[in-house]
């Protein structure tokens, strides 16, 4: 609706004569002040020697022109705002459109685009943590509106399986199967451990060969066993949680294919790069970085900077027209150069860096420490037993994956109201109630009853839907769905508390009828949206509850 009424209104402006240059925007506003507002006049009267509300004047018999069956009211307000008050009528007519829609209500026709979005891409050397888990969810979810809002959508993980935390994590393997034997090696402080680590040189014990093993050959034979464990786990828990990929990239293919190098070379054309102690360094200081950056150690190793401008030029080769980067909050310091990369080599326009924020775990109003390394902490999958997929999905969702969070680990074990998850799962699982209950609804329901303020205010909150998903498929934010799925319960269960669906005695069934019918139908809308709604995060949609 939204966007429909940013169309009408550039059309009636450009008829008035005003210029739309600066764009159009739409916003909700309180309720006594309509369904929305725009304020354009207001922002048409900075380049216009006109007063605002002369503007909004002009503006409102235009729009009034263009669709006089869309609005009940368009009224002029003070300094110069239009309030548009939607027809009944349309109103209801929409509630038929969406359950002729089903699943399809809140697709969108827009500028189709191929887009590549990587998230979560933890390193395979431990479990998923908290972290990890919130990009993950926030990189789905925004996938799942892509496709939704029309575009071709390709979601990739990046492993990073090539390079010093490797071998690293191999080394930390060597050392807790050597403590099995007996021995007593010597435990580095950058070593890996955590729990796991043990677990693996357990597993690894049963196999008497890699006792014949040099300790270097043993070191890399761990590693890559290691890796291997770690990612099978990675898949399987992100697939439990319902998110999909459809790459898996390994790093170790860049320097296969010598693109590492090829990358660098392009640098060097460009002009941007010089040798400094023996190694080679990127200019990235020129570019908006608070320092050059080093390609290639003077060792001849190339950098991991090195390798993710490589990868990042072999997604451009697979024509996207937007690269979406969905980074943890330790990458904060690694944006500016990557941009600046990207900015040398022609695609900073396509490339779109998304990093998140810590996630603090809250139960029982203390913080619940975690570190990856120390090997105490809190991991995802512990985190799944502890409230499931739906609950974690959700939460993480609520706010903005760019700022910090507290996730509250007592209201979400909670099962009640409280609980926003269980509160929206319960509307839905009251819905099918009440449908099941009425058995199938008759076609051609009289919608025109459909007149009392819940009833109105629910089928207000179904026409934002298809809003959520423009908005959000261009900002990327994400924590509109779950904030707009309590808006729609909220409403549900208000229509449900003011207007009964069906009448409790064979008389009053017998009497109200056809507003019964109206009702169920749009009970059916209601529930339709709020299971798309529900899809598009990733969370279940329970039939009882």
């Amino acid at each position: 609706m939204q966007q429909e009424l940013v169309k009408i209104i550039t059309q009636a402006a450009k008829q008035a004569g005003f210029s739309v240059r600066g764009g159009v925007n739409v916003d909700y506003p309180q309720e006594t002040y309509g369904d929305y507002a725009t304020n354009f006049a207001l922002q048409a009267a900075k380049t216009v020697k006109l007063s605002p509300k002369t503007i909004a004047n002009n503006l409102r018999s235009h729009i009034l022109n263009l669709r006089p069956d869309l609005f009940d009211k368009v009224e002029v307000a003070e300094p110069g705002f239009l309030n548009f008050f939607i027809a009944k009528k349309y109103l209801q007519d929409q509630v038929k459109e969406i359950v002729k829609q089903k699943e399809k209500y809140g697709e969108i026709k827009t500028n189709k685009q191929k887009i590549n979005i990587e998230y979560c891409s933890a390193n395979p050397t431990g479990p998923l943590h908290l972290g990890h888990g919130r990009g993950a969810f926030w990189g789905d979810t925004l996938a799942n509106v892509f496709d939704k809002a029309g575009h071709k959508t390709t979601r990739e993980y990046f492993i990073n399986d090539y390079g010093k935390q490797i071998l690293l994590f191999g080394e930390s393997i060597n050392a807790r199967w050597q403590e099995l034997l007996g021995q007593k090696p010597e435990i580095k402080e950058e070593f890996y451990k955590g729990e796991y680590v043990k677990d693996i040189a357990r597993e690894l014990m049963k196999k008497e060969e890699h006792a014949k093993l040099s300790e270097a050959e043993r070191i890399k034979v761990f590693a890559d066993i290691g890796l291997k464990k770690m990612l099978a786990e990675t898949k399987a828990l992100l697939e439990k949680a319902g998110v999909k990929y459809d790459v898996w990239f390994s790093e170790r293919t860049l320097y296969k294919k010598d693109l590492v190098k090829k990358a660098i070379e392009l640098l060097k054309k460009k002009g941007f790069t010089y040798e400094k102690e023996g190694a080679l360094w990127f200019s990235s200081s020129k570019l908006g970085d608070d320092k050059d950056r080093v390609l290639k150690k003077a060792n001849g190793e190339e950098t991991y900077f090195a390798s993710d401008i490589a990868y990042h030029l072999n997604k451009i080769s697979r024509k996207y027209d937007l690269l979406i980067d969905g980074w943890g909050a330790d990458h904060w310091g690694y944006k500016m150069r990557l941009m600046a990369a990207a900015k040398v080599l022609g695609f900073e326009e396509k490339l779109k860096i998304v990093v998140g924020q810590f996630v603090r775990l809250v139960e029982n109003g203390q913080e619940v420490k975690m570190s990856k390394r120390g090997g105490v902490f809190f991991t995802l999958e512990e985190l799944f037993n502890e409230v499931g997929p739906d609950v974690a999905r959700f939460f993480f969702l609520m706010k903005s994956v760019d700022t910090h969070i507290d996730f509250n680990l007592d209201l979400a074990k909670e099962q009640s109201q409280k609980n926003p998850v269980y509160y929206i799962q319960y509307a839905h699982a009251r819905i099918s109630s009440i449908l099941l209950k009425a058995g199938k609804s008759k076609s051609g329901a009289r919608l025109n009853l459909l007149r009392h303020p819940s009833e109105l205010k629910l089928i207000k909150e179904l026409l934002k839907f298809p809003d959520v998903i423009e908005d959000t498929s261009k900002d990327y934010q994400v924590q509109r769905l779950p904030q707009y799925a309590v808006e729609l319960a909220t409403s549900f269960h208000k229509f449900y508390q003011d207007c009964q669906v069906i009448p409790a005695s064979p008389a009053g069934r017998s009497k109200d009828k056809n507003l019964s019918q109206a009702r169920l139908v749009l009970t059916l809308a209601a529930k339709i949206v709020l299971k798309n709604t529900l899809e598009l995060m990733g969370v279940s949609a329970p039939e009882k509850m």
